[in-house]
């Protein structure tokens, strides 16, 4: 049976690797950043930026993480899981905005 390749699969899949595939950042922590939840100082803010405001991490945010603990590949496994986290809330939402406006009234979205 060939696999459906759409892009919820696609996207699943994506996130399926991210949180569970082979890494350096242990799996807790990956989705404590794809959640952008529960993380301390100094990681909560360089996750933070990530995704809310991520043309203003600065290699002072990257510092101060690596000054914590951290390698340069834990920390780019960490970023990434905040930018898929951050992207899939955003898909998550605009899939709910269709289904809702597909569930309507047809007429009252006319253009």
């Amino acid at each position: 049976m060939a696999s459906e390749f759409t892009a919820r699969n696609v996207h699943n899949a994506v996130v399926t690797r991210v949180l569970q595939g082979n890494g350096e950042a242990p799996h807790p922590l990956r989705r404590a950043a794809f959640d952008n939840a529960g993380l301390e100082e100094p990681l909560r803010r360089l996750i933070n930026k990530v995704a809310a405001e991520p043309t203003r991490v600065t290699d002072d945010d990257i510092g101060a993480v690596k000054r914590s603990g951290l390698t340069e590949d834990q920390i780019f496994e960490l970023v990434i899981c905040a930018a898929i986290g951050q992207s899939s809330r955003l898909y998550e939402t605009a899939l709910s905005a269709l289904d809702k406006v597909s569930a309507s009234d047809p007429g009252e979205h006319a253009s």
